[in-house]
């Protein structure tokens, strides 16, 4: 028979674990809720920036600017791994390494020419443990992320592109569909590709432009790589926020029907116990009459 005292305990753990969860969801849909204002609030920047970038797609400057020169066969590559600093938010993180693992098998001849780079603790002590070299580790950009940061990592990856250190730069991540659907994306940083076709099927008006095309293109091109950045690490963010708001849902459903059926086994179990007693009793008071 069940012992009564130890599903006691067990029924009241688990009521102190679905309390967890269910503080852990709130906090997380708090979080969320910011981080995707924070994208909707980015995305008409971003819409304005490839906008005018799809404008002078229509000049020659364009195509020769050093970081959207195609370098073939593109021996080294930057791969950059955006993850989380934290887990509890179901299979958010370990898709991203099982893409970043399929992508190193796959090119395993090349192997020595990959840079891993690492934005997120769980994915730099994922690879620490693998023994796998990390050229960097980019820390506290997840907390409060900042376009001053993703300007700062955006001149980083182009100074090793223009110099030639490396031909290819992609980056790794979670791209925010909603609260309950992230798509983990393989993205080409550099070389940047502009939108030609874009360009050619819509009925743009051309400017005068001052500083004259090749001033400004150093600029913009510089920035338009940042602010890609910035996009998707705000999109990984938010990901991550409402991968863990639905993972503690689930979690404190969980804890629920773990409670109902605990208290279930405790009252059959608790039920067989009276019953025991009351037949000891009334066999004992039998053998008394006889």
């Amino acid at each position: 028979m069940p012992n009564l005292q130890h599903i006691r305990k067990r029924i009241q753990g688990v009521k102190n674990t679905e309390q967890i969860t269910k503080a852990m969801k709130m906090v997380a849909a708090a979080k969320f809720r910011k981080a995707q204002e924070s994208v909707l609030r980015a995305r008409p920047f971003a819409r304005e920036m490839h906008a005018t970038l799809c404008r002078l797609a229509r000049h020659e400057e364009v195509h020769q600017h050093p970081l959207m020169k195609i370098r073939q066969p593109a021996k080294t590559e930057d791969l950059i791994v955006l993850t989380s600093d934290r887990g509890l938010c179901g299979s958010f993180n370990s898709n991203v390494l099982r893409k970043v693992e399929h992508h190193l098998l796959d090119h395993h001849e090349r192997r020595d020419d990959i840079f891993l780079s690492t934005i997120g603790d769980k994915g730099f002590r994922y690879f620490s443990k693998q023994k796998v070299s990390i050229r960097q580790n980019i820390e506290d950009l997840l907390k409060k992320p900042t376009y001053r940061r993703a300007l700062a990592l955006a001149e980083d990856l182009a100074d090793r592109f223009v110099k030639g250190e490396v031909d290819r730069v992609t980056l790794v991540f979670n791209e925010f569909r909603s609260a309950v659907q992230q798509q983990v994306l393989y993205k080409t940083l550099l070389p940047l590709e502009p939108p030609e076709q874009e360009a050619e099927h819509r009925d743009f008006i051309d400017y005068l432009y001052e500083p004259e095309i090749d001033k400004l293109l150093d600029r913009l091109v510089l920035r338009y790589l940042a602010n890609q950045i910035f996009m998707f690490i705000l999109e990984s963010v938010a990901s991550e926020h409402g991968a863990r708001m639905t993972a503690m849902e689930n979690a404190t459903e969980n804890a629920g029907e773990m409670i109902q059926n605990l208290t279930m086994i405790y009252n059959k179990a608790r039920q067989t116990a009276i019953t025991t007693e009351l037949m000891e009793i009334v066999s004992g008071a039998e053998a008394l009459k006889g």
